[in-house]
């Protein structure tokens, strides 16, 4: 079937989807949540490799590449990548996470396929960058989080650097690298010229070490492992009532001071040890055991309700089915149905931003490889004919 937008934001672009794993599909998965008609490029079936995130069939592919459809095309073939090229001259977009120099060694780089398609934007996501020293270098999420400093303040101290329990820097670099082709798809109706827009995961993590890099590169300190606790508003962190364990975080003097009311602690607030920022880090742990053992006179739920009535953030720490228990996530919708052919219901979690006028959708769930090759081909000109050769010959 034709394309199925899930927003009326973005229907009006086509992208073509060249990228495998995780960051690139990410990408492409939000321009097709917002309605882009993303067409998902593949090897043929019997030429793949391990490209998928657990399998088709997997819970994690399925969630990742909804909203899109998918062709398989041999890029190896020279009648394959004829055929690719004729796709990217009907499209807005291409986004890729080859290594950098397999793009050139196809011709599919953004400086060769602007000769015929000068509004294209040509969107790279690598580990390191297109070019440098680490630019052939292999890239992995685990890798980047560690070169780009998040490990380093991530975990407990006595415990050594610890990773994010997400593929944050796929996920960001994914993220990112739509924002930059929306930045330049806005930038083309201006001048009518598309451009190369590239990220990679090890420029992800860097920038969103965000305040953790001013303390390094403005007041030259060098940020630690400061474990569930934040590492300069003190007391914020992970704390343990009755019944188990909260975040509590306490920004500023006034939140301080209603903090220490609620707790039943009013002497805090005039105490040497702790009226003060510089105080309680000085005596954090003093402070946070004096905390714990004023929490653990009631449950989670009690606290819960006294310090957020009280105007102080406090929340509860949620396994993934408390998550969506909670009526807050219930009533933002975030959970969306979709039927699959090929898996039936399923839920998926969709955008976290709301658009009142054009919001985004789950229109089409994840499509097997190949699914909507004959049916893209013949948007493109190809006769039945045409169809009936290329793949005799290997073609898709």
């Amino acid at each position: 079937m034709p394309h199925m937008p899930a927003s009326a934001a973005l229907q009006r672009f086509r992208v073509i989807d060249l990228t495998q794993v995780r960051a690139g599909p990410t990408c492409c998965r939000q321009l097709a949540d917002w309605g882009a008609d993303v067409v998902q490029v593949q090897m043929p079936e019997h030429m793949r490799g391990d490209d998928t995130l657990g399998g088709q069939d997997g819970s994690d592919y399925q969630y990742t590449h909804r909203n899109k459809r998918s062709i398989t095309l041999n890029l190896k073939e020279a009648e394959g990548i004829a055929t690719l090229k004729r796709l990217i001259g009907s499209a807005d977009v291409v986004v890729e996470n080859f290594r950098p120099d397999v793009k050139f060694r196809l011709g599919i780089d953004y400086e060769t396929l602007a000769k015929d398609n000068p509004r294209l934007v040509f969107a790279s996501i690598s580990g390191y960058g297109q070019t440098g020293p680490y630019a052939q270098r292999p890239g992995f999420d685990q890798i980047a989080q560690g070169m780009g400093g998040l490990m380093s303040v991530t975990g407990q101290p006595e415990h050594g650097p610890t990773r994010v329990g997400i593929a944050i820097a796929d996920l960001c670099a994914g993220i990112f690298a739509a924002q930059g082709i929306l930045v330049a798809l806005l930038e083309r109706d201006a001048s009518g010229r598309g451009q190369w827009v590239h990220t990679s995961l090890l420029e992800a993590m860097v920038y969103m070490m965000d305040f953790q890099t001013a303390r390094w590169t403005i007041d030259g300190e060098i940020p630690k492992q400061a474990g569930n606790f934040h590492p300069t508003s003190i007391p914020t962190g992970v704390y343990k009532a009755r019944d188990g364990y909260m975040n509590i975080a306490v920004f500023g003097s006034k939140i301080w001071e209603r903090f220490c009311q609620i707790l039943g602690a009013p002497e805090w607030i005039t105490d040497q040890r702790y009226h003060d920022k510089a105080s309680r880090s000085v005596n954090r742990d003093a402070l946070n055991a004096e905390i714990n053992k004023r929490l653990a006179t009631h449950d989670r739920a009690h606290w819960v309700r006294e310090f957020n009535e009280g105007g102080v953030a406090c929340g509860l720490i949620n396994d993934m089915p408390g998550v969506f228990e909670e009526p807050q996530v219930q009533h933002l919708g975030m959970l969306k149905e979709v039927v699959s052919p090929h898996h039936g219901l399923q839920k998926l979690v969709g955008q976290p931003m709301q658009l009142t006028r054009t919001p985004s959708t789950i229109a089409r769930s994840t499509p097997r490889r190949g699914e909507h090759t004959e049916e893209i081909l013949a948007e493109l000109g190809y006769a039945p004919g045409d169809l009936a050769r290329m793949k005799a010959n290997g073609v898709y």
